[in-house]
């Protein structure tokens, strides 16, 4: 058997290993290297697959966020609320523009944004609601995006994690993650569903006022080249990465297909372990694991299993450790309790787009091993 790893990316890259190849020959043939064709082409792209009216490209998924909310126009100190239980990203922008991140709980079985514990957040001073679409879900865009109509609040919608699952409306209506918002905005870090060979992200919106303003934040602020009309940044996702992103976007719904296959192999072999829990599925989303996590019983519980893993060569991670709300760099005095639970228990085991059955059988056949000690 083959060493198991958290997300095998050599054996993806050997999979479509002659795309790639062609795709950055040609780049490197034209020499376009920055704001090439490929670029142009990519935003076309995925702002079809997302039915959205504008993709702009940038340097990565953190820029996204910033440049989002810049294109807000925000007075500062509004306030942005958004998970507690998440990465960093969100809160980090938030405080380098001049804004408040607001932290509220998430659903027990989901991991998804808590709306109640969301509404009773809202303070006069709101203005965004940042629902993170975790791990491969969607989060209750149905009922945010109500409470964002009812206080005239934008949505940003962090789609880095879940880009190609689907939302089901109660009236049945579908829609695309990442499409429904005022804006989204998503990493292509090399990890990610939809990776590329280094750094890059994008804002996807159907608000054409805010794709103007986007697109010339991304480029130092200006529309016309060397007049400066707003301050902007330099963030740009460059040709070769586009080129390896148009191959990679095409097979994106095939690769989340082998995703959703190995989660069903974890949840067959797993889900009768009364120690931890198997991922729920939101009713109204589709999975595209990003992250397949479990639930142990107890932090101790975790500890031991994620030992007992190691040293027999299986990796995991713990996604997240601490809320954001005890970090050093975002400390606030609150207690969300669902969040402060997953943090103590929670275990993500190897996923990814080219898992052998006799990867998934010895992952599983060991953590079954641990429990019956």
């Amino acid at each position: 058997m083959r060493s198991v790893k958290m997300l095998n990316l050599h054996a993806q890259y050997l999979r479509i290993k002659d795309e790639i190849d062609a795709a950055m020959a040609a780049v490197l043939e034209r020499t376009d290297f920055i704001g090439g064709e490929d670029v142009k082409e990519f935003e076309k792209e995925l702002a079809a697959y997302h039915e959205a009216s504008q993709t702009i490209t940038c340097a990565n998924g953190t820029d996204a966020i910033q440049i989002a909310l810049m294109a807000m126009d925000l007075p500062p100190g509004s306030e942005v609320i958004t998970p507690g239980f998440s990465y960093a990203a969100i809160a980090e922008m938030c405080h380098l523009v001049g804004l408040k991140p607001i932290y509220c709980d998430v659903d027990p079985h989901t991991y998804l944004m808590d709306v109640e514990d969301l509404e009773e957040r809202i303070t006069p001073k709101t203005r965004v609601l940042a629902p993170v679409h975790l791990f491969g879900q969607v989060a209750p865009m149905e009922n945010i995006m109500a409470l964002a109509k009812k206080h005239n609040f934008y949505v940003l919608e962090d789609n880095a994690q879940a880009i190609g699952a689907e939302y089901i409306f109660s009236d049945g209506r579908k829609a695309k993650s990442g499409s429904m918002g005022d804006v989204s905005t998503t990493s292509f870090f090399p990890s990610k569903n939809l990776g590329c060979y280094g750094d890059g992200g994008a804002i996807v919106t159907q608000n054409d006022k805010l794709a103007k303003r986007c697109k010339m934040i991304a480029n130092h602020g200006q529309s016309v080249k060397y007049h400066h009309e707003i301050i902007g940044m330099n963030s740009r996702l460059d040709t070769l990465q586009a080129a390896i992103l148009r191959v990679k976007l095409r097979k994106l719904d095939g690769f989340a297909a082998e995703r959703q296959a190995a989660a069903a192999h974890y949840d067959y072999e797993l889900g009768s372990i009364p120690q931890l829990k198997i991922p729920a599925r939101a009713e109204n989303s589709t999975h595209v694991f990003h992250q397949y996590c479990m639930v142990l019983e107890t932090p101790e519980m975790r500890s031991g299993l994620q030992e007992y893993l190691k040293n027999h060569g299986v990796p995991s991670m713990i996604y997240y450790p601490l809320p954001l709300y005890k970090q050093t760099a975002y400390k606030q005095d609150i207690t969300l309790p669902v969040t402060e639970y997953l943090c103590d228990r929670i275990l993500a085991l190897p996923m990814g787009t080219d898992m052998e059955s006799e990867q998934l059988s010895y992952i599983t056949s060991t953590i079954k091993q641990y429990f019956s000690k």
